[in-house]
């Protein structure tokens, strides 16, 4: 595990694909803080290697609404570095270290889970994350109760989504690899999303459920080009399952379909879903309203309405890929 107040500087890792970390420092803001004789301490688990896309948004999102830096909040980011074993432990940890709001990194349920069994006083607002209600974050979207709101992403309800763009890009798509950590509920829960999306498109999925970073680095590196026509990541970081399809889809020249942006940026082919740090953005008006005294079983679950078709046009042609020209219509981003 490991462990950053951070501040504006953000330079590329070395581990795994290159996920994001900071310098440590400080961050401050400030609209409607200015009564507060110290900075409000925003702390954040993740199970990245350090502050994620989603962070990085809350910390802009505060700075537009006139938080000033170094002066009304700070925010310490907790990371488990795949581990999602880890984020339990971690997260107890930003309650000993006494953050006045605890947030997710983005990385969906599991993240919010842990800080929910750490605390029942300290408000906690989660990014991302698709169904609060029925994995028991919340007691209802509008009235969320307890010390818990924030904003959902209907992660499980793209996957079909996801898969049939995947098969859009790949006309010849025919054996997807879907590697997963199994012993994460919340990466399962999609599993009948895009088994029944496979069933309806013809495409035959290749389950690989891993438990260890080990088995997962194994299984990819002896992923071979014409024994699949693509390998599909997980929406998780966990066991670096998403840092591993990239590493193989560039050496033996795969298509991949990622989660985020953020992955296809780093080579992967493309991506569909809610951006991260938009979402990011979007949750710092919940903790702005926590600031400003409102408590979080009364602020309403908020939801993502835009998600985003990402497609890196360089991995594309590296692959000998043509995009069709109505998904090139279609992409939001077009990386180049």
């Amino acid at each position: 595990m490991g462990w950053r107040w951070w501040g504006l500087r953000v330079c590329r890792a070395t581990l795994g694909i290159g996920l994001l970390l900071v310098s440590e420092g400080l961050i401050g803001s400030g609209a409607g803080a200015g009564q507060r004789a110290k900075a409000v301490l925003i702390g954040a688990l993740t199970e990245s290697w350090g502050p994620t896309p989603a962070i990085v948004g809350l910390r802009d999102g505060l700075v537009e609404l006139g938080y000033r830096e170094n002066e009304h909040f700070t925010i310490g980011v907790r990371f488990t570095q795949g581990d999602v074993a880890e984020l339990a432990a971690a997260a107890r940890q930003l309650v000993e270290r006494g953050a006045d709001i605890l947030v997710t990194g983005g990385g969906g349920v599991s993240e919010a889970k842990a800080i929910q069994m750490a605390t029942d006083r300290i408000p906690i607002v989660f990014m991302g994350g698709s169904d609060p209600l029925g994995t028991g974050l919340v007691r209802s979207l509008a009235r969320p109760g307890g010390n818990i709101t924030g904003v959902a992403d209907f992660d499980v309800e793209l996957a079909p989504k996801r898969l049939e763009i995947f098969r859009e890009l790949i006309p010849g798509l025919k054996r997807v690899l879907f590697p997963y950590n199994v012993a994460d509920p919340h990466v399962v829960s999609q599993l009948d999303g895009y088994r029944e999306a496979a069933r309806r498109l013809g495409v035959t999925l290749l389950e690989r459920p891993v438990r260890t970073q080990e088995e997962a680095r194994a299984i990819l590196a002896g992923v071979q080009r014409g024994h699949v026509d693509g390998i599909l990541s997980p929406r998780y970081l966990s066991l670096n399952i998403p840092g591993f399809i990239i590493e193989t889809g560039a050496r033996q020249a795969i298509p991949t379909m990622l989660h985020t942006s953020f992955h296809v940026e780093r080579g992967g082919l493309a991506s569909y879903a809610a951006n991260p740090y938009q979402v990011g953005r979007h949750a710092a008006r919940l903790v702005d309203k926590i600031i400003k005294g409102a408590k979080p079983a009364d602020v309403p679950v908020e939801q993502v309405t835009r998600f985003e078709l990402v497609i890196n046009l360089k991995t594309a042609k590296s692959l000998g890929l043509t995009v069709p020209p109505l998904l090139l219509l279609r992409a939001d981003r077009l990386i180049e």
